[in-house]
């Protein structure tokens, strides 16, 4: 098929756009810890985009889009071998859709950092995020979009499942083994920075754009309609927040203390 440009054009606007949503990730989870927890939350977000980059171009590719079985792919394209420029998927680039697809797995382990922040050492969340990346999100990627046993099974648009669920239950089953954070109960765990936190909600709805609308892999009309999606759901949540604080507290506030 024929590398169609507005399409191209649209995938790689969405994919800096979802790139975009890790630092703005990093300001929403800054302004939420304690002051003395500000940079290793921000880092916590910053760093997932050099390691999970590098190893999704090395090897998570290809364990998620490369032909395999039923469970994960192969090797066919460790360090992107037997991909070049004149390489196509759909109406795209190969490349293009490399990118994109690695933005997702660049962020999903950043969501689940705000799990963890201040109860783990930074070099072992490291090393957490490389193995995550590797024995979770590129097999579950695999199952759902790259020829697994629940592709055209499962309908996952945007990442309800290869995103927001895995970085759900493994930040559950994280939170299961450390048991209370320290402190709980007996500090003061309120919010050093809100405006930090308004400031990353607006940049990840903005970056959601892309994550959203991008999953088309086109500059079509289901992108329009994703985008629509995207614009519609998020005012509406926080228009019936607002009214709901509104009744309850007498007054809207930014962020519920």
């Amino acid at each position: 098929m024929a590398i169609n440009g507005a399409d191209t054009v649209w995938v790689l606007l969405s994919s800096a756009l979802v790139l975009l949503m890790v630092p703005a990730l990093a300001l929403f989870y800054g302004g939420l810890v304690q002051r003395k927890n500000v940079l290793s939350s921000m880092m916590h977000s910053f760093v997932a985009m050099g390691v999970l980059a590098l190893e999704w171009i090395i090897i998570g590719y290809s364990l998620a889009f490369s032909e395999g079985n039923w469970f994960i792919g192969g090797l066919e394209n460790v360090f992107l071998s037997g991909i070049d420029p004149y390489s196509v998927t759909g109406t795209i680039p190969t490349y293009a859709f490399v990118a994109f697809q690695g933005m997702f797995a660049i962020i999903t382990p950043a969501l689940i950092s705000g799990a963890i922040v201040g109860r783990v050492k930074f070099k072992s969340y490291i090393a957490f995020i490389l193995l995550w990346g590797l024995i979770v999100y590129a097999p579950v990627c695999h199952w759902v979009w790259g020829g697994g046993f629940l592709t055209g099974e499962a309908l996952d648009f945007a990442g309800g499942t290869v995103v927001h669920i895995t970085a759900g239950m493994s930040s559950l089953a994280i939170l299961a083994y450390l048991g209370k954070r320290r402190g709980y109960g007996v500090d003061s765990l309120k919010p050093h920075n809100v405006t930090l936190t308004l400031l990353g909600a607006g940049l990840l709805w903005f970056g959601w754009f892309g994550f959203n609308a991008g999953s088309a892999l086109a500059a079509n009309e289901i992108a329009a309609l994703a985008f629509m999606t995207t614009l519609v759901a998020p005012a509406a949540a926080g228009f019936v927040w607002m009214a709901l604080e509104w009744a309850h507290l007498g007054r809207p506030t930014a962020l519920v203390s």
